[in-house]
């Protein structure tokens, strides 16, 4: 656990002095991620650099598992961080492996059990220790060398990891590609993780909590969803953007949406069953056809269902698509548009039918806490302001 209780930068410049960071109170639960958002300049680096004392605080502490690190020597204090940075900061004389071996060999650790955790580490970020524990920094691109960065704050199994940046000067595609990696990686690790971002996509893709910072000040810190749906003031609004709901969409999984109430038939069922039951789940203009294991087969239009005759098994159309239950909205809208429906089946990790996703239901669910500013909030924020 991460708790911050009201640590205070301030930076004496030509100028006079500069309140970089202004009573900062917080707390990280133990194997959490917290990302620290906001523009440049506005203090989250900063805060982040103050709990392993690259900054020294002005004034007030940083406590990590309930313990105050103000009395810690600053070299002990740092090797039991992990710390990540946008630049990587590999050492380019340094094989990967000596790299990533930096701080248990000032551990102590003996060199079989280093050797041992570099090739684990190398595995973890998904490059082939045999190909690439031997090469330089040079030899690597620029996505490699950043998990390479990740693997080396990992080495010393730290409890706590600081990540100033960390994805931000890789280019989108592997950017997306090594979040996906590291998020894997976190569900088995379990590390206390404060992350600071300037990215709305990757705080709400990366993060358990979201503390948005401006001009020094910590003016919102609650999860993912909850910033989103309500932002506390104008500021946030504006920065969050006019998509904001939109961007809930990644953050809802289908199994908080999908209903057991779908409507199915089988090959054997006439075309005036399957025009039937169309009609009893009014909203759809098909029906799903089922086997005998409930796995999808085929769609009854009912276009089709009204003009011919016959057998399902006779006439049917493809599935257009089916979605998992772990599956984000985001995914589902897109499958949604692209196939020009308003349904979709949902199937189980057997491709069985569980139920269906609809349209209507997304919307009643990211509607359901999606609260707009209100004109006299907006006025309140512009008097503030003022």
């Amino acid at each position: 656990m991460i708790r911050l209780d009201n640590l205070t930068k301030v930076f004496d410049t030509p100028k006079g002095a500069v309140t970089a960071a202004d009573h900062i109170n917080m707390e990280v639960p133990a194997g959490e991620i917290c990302i620290l958002l906001g523009p440049s300049g506005c203090g989250k680096t900063t805060t982040l650099k103050m709990i392993n004392r690259i900054i020294r605080p002005t004034s007030g502490k940083a406590f990590i598992d309930g313990e105050d690190t103000t009395g810690l020597d600053t070299q002990d204090l740092r090797r039991n961080i992990g710390y990540v940075i946008q630049q990587i900061g590999l050492f380019p004389n340094m094989t990967i492996e000596e790299n990533i071996s930096v701080v248990p060999k000032l551990l102590g650790w003996d060199k079989a059990r280093y050797r041992e955790r570099a090739r684990e580490l190398m595995a973890m970020i998904a490059l082939d220790p045999d190909a690439f524990l031997k090469r330089y920094p040079s030899e690597l691109s620029g996505g490699q060398q950043q998990r390479i960065g990740v693997a080396r704050a990992l080495a010393a199994d730290p409890p706590v990891m600081l990540m100033d940046e960390p994805f931000g000067a890789i280019d989108p595609i592997n950017r997306a590609v090594i979040q996906d990696e590291f998020l894997k990686m976190q569900q088995e690790l379990k590390k206390t993780i404060m992350f600071v971002s300037h990215d709305i996509d990757e705080a709400i893709k990366m993060g358990d909590s979201v503390a948005v910072f401006r001009e020094g000040q910590l003016v919102q810190y609650s999860s993912p969803d909850d910033l989103l749906a309500a932002p506390r003031d104008a500021f946030v609004e504006s920065f969050l953007g006019e998509d904001r709901a939109l961007k809930r969409l990644n953050l809802v999984r289908v199994r908080d949406v999908v209903s057991d109430e779908i409507g199915t038939v089988s090959p054997g069922d006439t075309l005036a069953t399957a025009l039937a039951r169309i009609d009893d789940f009014g909203y759809q203009n098909s029906i799903l056809m089922i086997n005998d294991k409930r796995q999808p087969v085929g769609l009854i239009t009912r276009a089709l269902a009204r003009t011919t005759k016959g057998y399902c098994r006779d006439h049917f159309q493809n599935v257009p698509d089916t979605v998992s239950l772990d599956d984000d909205l985001r995914k589902v809208a897109s499958l949604m548009f692209a196939q020009d429906t308003t349904w979709l089946p949902c199937v189980d990790e057997q491709g069985r039918v569980c139920g269906q996703i609809t349209q209507r239901a997304m919307t009643h669910h990211l509607g359901s806490r999606f609260r707009p500013r209100s004109s006299d909030e907006r006025q309140s924020d512009a008097a503030t302001e003022e």
